[in-house]
């Protein structure tokens, strides 16, 4: 879900080409042999955006300790390698390697955001080791910049175009505005994506974009910008962004009086959030996330409700991509009678209609998945299902 400018994206990869030639996890080596099937998951469990991290791996634990309960996969119990990747691109390659060359591990999940998991593409295709984003929703973890598809990379969440249209659409068709600010950060290819997507499609709907404005990550005065929007009358100001910036905007655009709704996607949804704008600041704001746990669907109750008897808390998307990501796996490696890794990846391209959590999920020909989004308001700092919306 979340790209954010990182230096040298494949940093030292060419350094351990050696390392890498002789690892891969397409070959039957001890993960495979064994009384176990080696999985890993490189995951942000600490820095700036710990909280998907580490909510996709209480999931994780959950889905595993299903999976092992339930005599695991062909008989196999699921071995878990968790590493922080301590959200860093750098430290993201670092983590496939060791998972990779020294655990052997089968497959990878992870990482949370966009960013950190292109960062481990080019690992995953030299060995052979197949790799699920959970919520990277950027194009570029499946499809790199020349166009073709990353083949040993796959994902859980929708993609930001897809965001930016039903954001789009849900302002024109069900909010009926017709004036509309967007407030992007400008250090994002996450936010601005989302921007580009959100402004063709509100304007194909007959929509007018009445200010367009940008910050920067790690900002925290947001009010001279705020002033200059409010100032254009919008009727609605789409906020594609991160929960640690948005939730300051959130509270400093209600404190200078700014009433209209406000709406953003999947970077919003930490419980962060509430703490950082306050309860009250976002009502009228909505956001596009690929779960609600109050979603009637069977599977999606079903989570929700073995979620929280484990942790004592409503699930949020991150927890459910982390849940489904293990499933698909799950289902992919039954399918393909095999731990080798190519096996595997065909098994995850032929996946059609798969009932998971977050609803039914197959694969197109870039490794996106085909899927629903839904849409989320805050009421009293707590997310209320709004409504569904189908690709």
């Amino acid at each position: 879900m979340k790209t954010k400018k990182f230096a040298s994206l494949f940093l030292a990869t060419s350094l351990l080409a050696g390392i890498l030639a002789g690892c891969s996890s397409g070959d039957e080596g001890s993960s495979k042999g064994g009384d176990t099937i080696k999985i890993g998951a490189n995951l942000e469990l600490s820095g700036a955006v710990a909280s998907y991290g580490s909510s996709e791996a209480e999931a994780i634990d959950l889905a595993v300790e299903e999976i092992n309960a339930a005599g695991g996969i062909d008989g196999k119990k699921i071995e878990l390698i968790k590493v922080d990747n301590k959200s860093d691109a750098a430290e993201a390659t670092s983590a496939a390697i060791k998972l990779t060359s020294q655990d052997k591990v089968t497959a990878i999940i992870g990482a949370a955001t966009s960013g950190n998991s292109v960062a481990q593409v080019q690992i995953a295709t030299d060995t052979k080791t197949p790799m699920i984003s959970p919520s990277g929703t950027s194009t570029t973890v499946t499809v790199g910049e020349d166009g073709k598809v990353n083949p040993f990379t796959f994902r859980a969440a929708f993609i930001d175009p897809f965001q930016g249209t039903v954001a789009a659409n849900f302002a024109a068709n069900d909010l009926k505005v017709k004036n509309v600010a967007v407030y992007a950060d400008n250090a994002s290819d996450y936010a601005k994506g989302l921007a580009s997507s959100f402004i063709k499609d509100f304007e194909a709907a007959g929509g007018k974009i009445v200010a367009k404005e940008s910050y920067v990550a790690k900002d925290t005065d947001f009010r001279s910008t705020l002033t200059r929007i409010k100032a254009a009358n919008p009727d609605f100001i789409f906020i594609p962004g991160y929960y640690e910036e948005v939730g300051l905007i959130v509270k400093q655009a209600r404190e200078l009086g700014i009433t209209v709704p406000l709406m953003g996607a999947d970077g919003w949804d930490s419980p962060t959030i509430v703490d950082l704008a306050g309860a009250a600041a976002l009502n009228n704001t909505y956001i596009i996330t690929a779960y609600s746990s109050e979603d009637p669907d069977g599977k999606a109750k079903a989570f929700a409700d073995s979620f929280t008897k484990k942790y004592g808390k409503a699930p949020n998307s991150f927890h459910a991509l982390g849940y489904d990501a293990v499933y698909l796996l799950k289902d992919a490696i039954e399918r393909a009678g095999s731990t080798d890794g190519t096996k595997i990846k065909e098994a995850i391209e032929a996946t059609d209609n798969l009932p998971l959590a977050t609803g039914l999920y197959s694969v197109d020909e870039f490794h996106h998945p085909i899927k629903s989004a839904t849409i989320i308001e805050f009421v009293d700092g707590n997310q209320k299902f709004k409504v569904k919306v189908n690709p």
